[in-house]
């Protein structure tokens, strides 16, 4: 298995967006899921949102619905988190990671495939 590749992020102003980008090399055309996590200061890795690859369904946590958008370009074996209306507390590392499956996708320990990690500084 292949680690995925992670680039975009950054410290950006409260109120601005960001894109978040992951790249799964090798990735093959039989769909699976991928995740973003959210790691804030001092606190546990949570999940933000997830997609089943190639037309698949989305999910998202309660709390970020609204501003956090998911999305899958196939061609190019990416999924992005866009992020809209940055708050201070959507700063942290951001990690994404690939699974079979996205039942019970909250769950941190089920994924085969982790991300370095991608810097979100959000400043008011």
């Amino acid at each position: 298995q292949v680690q995925p590749v992670q680039f975009g992020g950054g410290s950006v102003q409260a109120g601005e967006s960001v894109r978040l980008n992951c790249v799964i090399p090798g990735a093959t055309a039989t769909p699976h899921c991928v995740a973003w996590f959210h790691e804030a200061p001092g606190t546990e890795r949570e999940g933000v949102a997830a997609l089943v690859t190639f037309g698949g369904p989305t999910y998202y946590a309660e709390s970020v619905k609204g501003r956090f958008t998911i999305l899958h370009d196939g061609a190019a074996n990416m999924v992005t988190l866009k992020i809209i209306n940055l708050k201070p507390e959507d700063t942290g590392m951001y990690y994404c990671a690939r699974r079979q499956s996205c039942s019970r996708w909250l769950d941190s320990s089920g994924y085969e495939n982790w991300g370095q990690g991608t810097q979100v500084t959000v400043s008011s």
